[in-house]
């Protein structure tokens, strides 16, 4: 059962690469019912497109010029997170370590976030049950009004641990490459002021995932019993 609200119940969960946003918010949405958006998994998608097509990504205008064209998308179900670009699934495709080193030089092109924040927008609406939605700048731009608002996440060598353990990756080779992401995606990775900061350095996935359960319900009560008052 979903969270009862007028409107989508949304939880929006930002982050630098490495601190767990994927998983976390994975198992929130399991725990509360709710819906899930990677967002980061549209903009991976549109990286693979264009490398796929020999595309230079590197290219702004030419990546700008190409961003509308592949039809991309996500599952919102937390427990079949696929990605499709024009009826293909490409879940596996788009966690390459191409993809990887080229998505945040696409991600940063202004054409490319208006029209996938447009798209990730129309996601949550729909979402009727309620969503969590993780990426980048999700509680600034994507879901400024979420109710909730967490900011997720660790120490660099944490993440690169964490990150080299799921891609079987050397530690400090990812940390070097998470150190790049991080600089490239620093225009993108602003914390909402009203957002919920969650240090998850020491912190297992299943602490972390209640945590923000329980942020979740109680901002959820609040919200009815403020609707009780009027």
């Amino acid at each position: 059962m979903g969270i009862s609200s007028p409107s989508p119940f949304v939880v929006a969960v930002d982050g630098p690469s490495g601190a767990g946003k994927s998983s976390t918010s994975r198992g929130v949405a399991r725990a509360l019912g709710l819906n899930y958006l990677d967002t980061g998994a549209m903009y991976r998608a549109l990286t693979w497109w264009l490398v796929s097509c020999g595309a230079d990504t590197a290219d702004q205008a030419r990546v700008a010029e190409l961003a509308t064209v592949p039809a991309i998308e996500v599952s919102t179900d937390p427990d079949d997170p696929w990605t499709r670009v024009d009826g293909r699934d490409v879940s596996a495709d788009i966690r390459t370590t191409e993809v990887s080193a080229k998505v945040s030089e696409v991600a940063r092109v202004p054409e490319v976030r208006r029209h996938l924040i447009a798209k990730q927008r129309a996601i949550i609406k729909a979402a009727a049950a309620g969503i969590v939605a993780e990426g980048r700048d999700i509680g600034t731009v994507v879901a400024p009004d979420a109710p909730l608002k967490v900011y997720l996440t660790a120490d660099s060598g944490a993440r690169a641990q964490r990150r080299a353990a799921e891609h079987g990756a050397a530690v400090d080779t990812t940390e070097a490459d998470q150190a790049r992401r991080d600089r490239l995606d620093a225009a993108q990775s602003a914390k909402a002021e009203d957002a919920v900061l969650i240090d998850a350095t020491d912190l297992s996935l299943p602490a972390v995932t209640q945590m923000i359960t329980a942020l979740a319900r109680e901002r959820t009560q609040l919200a009815c019993a403020g609707e009780k008052s009027r």
